[in-house]
């Protein structure tokens, strides 16, 4: 019996001390390693209160709280959920004493054309403050809710620091009606990575886009907002907006690429980051033509809406496949609606001047004068092919790639439309000054060049499509500031008003 109450005793003595040991490692384990930090900060001794697990329970009701605040809450909740609500960013930053400096980053937006409050400098500042302030700091749920607001407003701002400087501040898939060129945006792997990166400073540091043309138009906007030109304000808008163009992640990464920049109305051939051959183009007819609209709202009520005129050429990307020499023109519905049921309706030798084709279910209509041009519908009942020679609207070759807008690049008779200083005169194809010189450079010196080159000069053309071996890609893009080959900064004319809308689309950021 003495033996049975001496090992209960034991036993009950053992139980004790476990749930003793037990109890004071968790009541250790509970102290947060925050509250230390924030007390070497401020002094304030409540900090030294905080427990892990309340925090925890405090950060998140306060995201719960204020979800509508977050521009990406979901990848924040997933983000915490992660990590059990611990204070990630808190305790990096305060163990590294980068507080002021990374409040410094967000203040100089304004060297990217941004509005500091898209990262909430402001707040976080203001935060930072009330935590050193022992006036602001009575009492350990002070504490828990200065911090954790800090907390978030940094998970906040230094993910859309890193979104803006790596993606670009807006999608332009959402502003633009014909934009098509591939863009990468955000995701969970970009955004977990700027939360979860060892040194914040370093990595909002790493993130500053330090291409050339970039680097360059910042440099010229802070020169702008400190010179008297009367142009000031408006080259700064220009450069702000094309800022934002460079941020997007949308730029050939290839060695040789085609790249058209629709506002300057130019072609380049590029290889390795050089321009091999440059010439004229003619591009798409635009809304914005003779430049009454600078850099301004459409719409008086606010509202800014991206509304194409139906002959831009839309900005795009996308591999040149082939060309067709004597190329057969399949004349769009809307070009023979509103143009060529016209002429032919005022001319009944219209058609046959310049080898058209007239099409009935399929079927070439022998003697096409004999129908009513002016009849309603005429354009869409009938389809219209213009024959290879001379007087053919694509010239003697066309250059092709897969894109919804059945746009391509192509040579024209209309020599002259080269020689006018605003050459936005297409119906969306982008004709193009030099084509034997551009199918030279895709094709290379050879057999298969000297065939483009003969087929093009025979008196009887006949259409021949050419694969291109070695697919280029193409660029149809948009830029109207940029850094020439010889460090000089050049300006071109807003001639489909993107700017306008891109800018104003800006403005409007909070």
């Amino acid at each position: 019996m003495d033996i049975r109450r001496t090992l209960l005793n034991s036993t009950s003595v053992f139980f004790i001390v476990i749930v003793t040991i037990v109890c004071f490692s968790s009541c250790k384990n509970s102290e947060s390693e925050l509250g230390k930090l924030a007390f070497k900060i401020s002094g304030n001794k409540i900090f030294k209160e905080m427990k892990e697990e309340v925090f925890a329970e405090r950060l998140k009701s306060v995201r719960e709280k204020q979800y509508s605040n977050f521009k990406n809450p979901k990848f924040l909740e997933a983000f915490y959920d992660k990590h059990n609500y611990a204070p990630i960013l808190l305790s990096k930053i305060f163990s590294d004493n980068q507080m002021d400096s990374i409040i410094a980053v967000f203040g100089r937006a304004e060297t990217h054309g941004l509005n500091p409050k898209l990262f909430n400098e402001e707040q976080i500042k203001l935060l930072y403050e009330q935590m050193n302030d022992k006036d602001e700091i009575r009492n350990v749920e002070d504490a828990y809710k200065v911090l954790a607001k800090l907390e978030l407003s940094l998970a906040n701002a230094i993910s859309n620091y890193s979104n803006a400087m790596q993606f670009g501040v807006l999608s332009p898939r959402k502003i633009y009606a014909q934009y098509y060129t591939k863009t990468k945006r955000p995701d969970e792997v970009s955004f977990f990575g700027a939360l979860e990166t060892a040194d914040v400073k370093q990595f909002l540091d790493s993130v500053q886009p330090k291409h050339k043309q970039y680097v360059a138009l910042q440099q010229a906007l802070m020169s702008q907002r400190t010179s008297n030109n009367a142009d000031g304000e408006e080259n700064q808008r220009i450069i702000i907006v094309n800022l934002e163009r460079l941020r997007w992640q949308n730029k050939p990464k290839e060695e040789k690429y085609i790249w058209v920049n629709i506002p300057n109305l130019s072609l380049d051939v590029v290889e390795n980051g050089k321009s091999t051959l440059n010439m004229k183009v003619c591009v798409g007819e635009g809304r914005n033509q003779d430049y009454k609209d600078k850099l301004v709202e459409y719409d008086e009520s606010g509202i800014q809406k991206d509304r194409p005129f139906n002959r831009e050429t839309p900005q795009l990307n996308s591999l040149i496949h082939s060309v067709q020499v004597n190329p057969v023109w399949n004349i769009p519905e809307s070009i023979a609606s509103n143009e060529i049921t016209k002429y032919a309706a005022a001319d009944p030798y219209y058609l046959a001047n310049n080898n058209i084709d007239v099409y009935l279910d399929g079927k070439i209509i022998e003697d096409p004068e004999t129908i009513d041009w002016s009849a309603a519908g005429a354009g869409k009942k009938y389809k219209f092919k213009q024959r290879p020679g001379e007087e053919n609207s694509l010239g003697k070759i066309k250059f092709l790639f897969d894109n919804q807008s059945s746009v391509y690049l192509h040579d024209t008779p209309n020599q002259q439309a080269f020689k006018l200083q605003v050459r936005a005169v297409s119906h969306g194809c982008v004709r193009v000054e030099k084509p034997l010189e551009l199918a030279k450079a895709l094709f290379g010196s050879g057999s298969t060049y000297d065939g483009i080159s003969k087929a093009m000069q025979v008196g009887q053309p006949k259409a021949k499509d050419i694969a291109l071996q070695n697919k280029v890609p193409v660029y149809l893009s948009y830029l109207t500031c940029w850094l020439d080959e010889k460090g000089k900064l050049q300006y071109c004319k807003d001639v489909y008003g993107l700017d306008i809308v891109l800018y104003s689309h800006l403005v409007r950021l909070k």
